[in-house]
This record gives C-alpha cells, sequence and structure tokens, in this order.
C-alpha cells in the first residue's frame, strides 16, 4: 500500500497545468482571440495578450478606422486591456496583427464558433 501511496503523490495531474499558476505564464506568449454573442445576430470580437509594451490606444484606432467599426478598451484586473470591437473581426484581426508585425502566426490563438 506505501509503494501506491508513492506512486499516486508524483503521477501526472492532467487538471493541474490549467488551475495552476503555470497556466498564465504560458498564456503570456499567445495573443487570444476571442468571440462573445451579444443578443441576436450582434457579437463582440476581444483580443487579449499583446504585450504591455505597446500603445493599445493606437491599435484600437487602427482597428477602427481599418475595419469600419466601433470599439474600446477595457480593463480587467486578472486579464489586463483588453481590446474590444464590434462585430465578429476575429480573421481582421489575425491578419492585421501579423501584417503590422505585432505578433507571429504562430502566437495567435482564434476562439469562437
Amino acid at each position: 500500500m506505501s509503494e501506491l501511496d508513492v506512486e499516486l503523490s508524483g503521477s501526472f495531474d492532467p487538471f493541474a497545468e490549467a488551475s495552476g499558476e503555470d497556466s498564465t505564464a504560458g498564456a503570456k506568449d499567445y495573443v487570444h482571440v476571442r468571440i462573445q454573442q451579444r443578443n441576436g445576430r450582434k457579437s463582440l470580437t476581444t483580443v487579449q495578450g499583446l504585450k504591455k509594451e505597446y500603445n493599445y490606444n493606437r491599435i484600437l484606432k487602427d482597428f477602427k478606422k481599418e475595419f469600419c467599426c466601433n470599439g474600446s478598451l477595457v480593463e480587467d484586473p486578472e486579464l489586463g486591456q483588453v481590446i474590444q470591437l464590434q462585430g465578429d473581426q476575429r480573421k481582421n484581426v489575425s491578419q492585421f496583427l501579423v501584417q503590422a508585425g505585432v505578433v507571429k502566426k504562430d502566437h495567435i490563438k482564434i476562439h469562437g464558433f
């Protein structure tokens, strides 16, 4: 029985990574582009994970001008600053960030339906 206890204490926990502090360190490497459904056909696109050295106001201004949509900056205590855009702009945002050289194509994760 004592051998079994030793094996279990050193076993791999698949949920530890999702809830541990290490998940935030890995999440910092990626830019997450998500969509949130509002009411009816309306939706929001959120962009999080950009480096803090970038000027979020300037990026938001360029997004709004390029995609002809409205948007805002939201301060989240856990995630930092998050850019919100009207409509489904996931594909546009990812292409824009890669072409502008802000992030590499490998470091963008697109979430949503």
